[in-house]
């Protein structure tokens, strides 16, 4: 029988969660609940807690309080090497782990076996086909026999984000994936994961980043984090405002918005 979060469409559910390591609050209190048709970004400072929130959700870390439910099941009472297969994610530490002389299309394939690139796996038509649709839908197609190490940084976070579709996720997490790009990288970037957002079959996503110039359109709601609490959460028009990212970062702030996409400055 469906549990109550399968039921109510949470992806994932956090109540009351702290992280504490070494003495130091990195998530303090944090009440958080994400539904399968919702689109966050996750804003801060640095020392935030933005990456402990993602680890939490990407089931590679336990609370020290508190309780974590992800995608129906609950940390510390399910086996996490089942679980992580239905969680796609990008990070800076997930790209660290793959070898510059592996091949991107090897890359984006592999992840069906929840493995950083080809050992002797036996991949089938449906997997080929799929890796090579992915992608071309982010724009790496043409670099599949090429070297990962030979790639723009740009063209490594699409395949990185290819990858994290391979399997088909029910959570997609994305952990600023907009950094180090240059403004053409960045924008096309930007445009793709718009388009991604809007697509009613992709999976709930978690976009986390510092910049509001790089939340896509189409994102439907917004955590802000503050020394490892929450400073407001909810539907993003309602949180993405000068006043709460003015308490999140600790500077008087001016936002403007244009055709969905934002700009923040120090206020005058």
């Amino acid at each position: 029988m469906p549990n109550a979060d399968a039921l109510a469409g949470a992806v994932v559910r956090m109540t009351g969660v702290d992280v504490v390591r070494g003495g130091n609050h990195l998530l303090s209190g944090v009440d958080w609940v994400v539904e399968e048709d919702h689109r966050w970004v996750v804003l801060g400072p640095n020392g935030a807690g933005k990456t402990t929130l993602l680890q939490l959700a990407a089931a590679q870390l336990h609370p020290t309080r508190g309780e974590v439910r992800l995608l129906g099941e609950t940390l510390g009472a399910v086996d996490v090497f089942e679980l992580r297969p239905r969680i796609g994610l990008t990070s800076a530490s997930l790209a660290q782990r793959i070898a510059p002389s592996e091949k991107t299309g090897d890359i984006v394939v592999s992840a069906g076996y929840a493995v950083v690139g080809r050992w002797r796996e036996r991949y089938d038509v449906h997997d080929l086909t799929r890796a090579g649709l992915l992608m071309a839908q982010w724009g790496v197609a043409q670099y599949a026999h090429r070297p990962f190490g030979t790639l723009s940084e740009g063209e490594r976070k699409r395949t990185q984000i290819a990858r994290a579709l391979m399997p088909d996720p029910e959570l997609l997490l994305l952990d600023e994936p907009g950094a180090g790009l240059d403004l053409g990288g960045r924008e096309d970037l930007v445009a793709r994961l718009s388009d991604l957002a809007r697509y009613h079959y992709a999976p709930a996503q978690v976009l986390v980043t510092h910049h509001v110039e790089e939340i896509p359109p189409g994102y439907t709601h917004a955590l802000l984090l503050r020394e490892g609490e929450v400073v407001a959460s909810g539907a993003a028009d309602d949180v993405l405002t000068a006043g709460h990212l003015s308490d999140t970062f600790g500077l008087p702030l001016e936002l403007s918005r244009t055709d969905g996409r934002f700009t923040a400055r120090r206020a005058r």
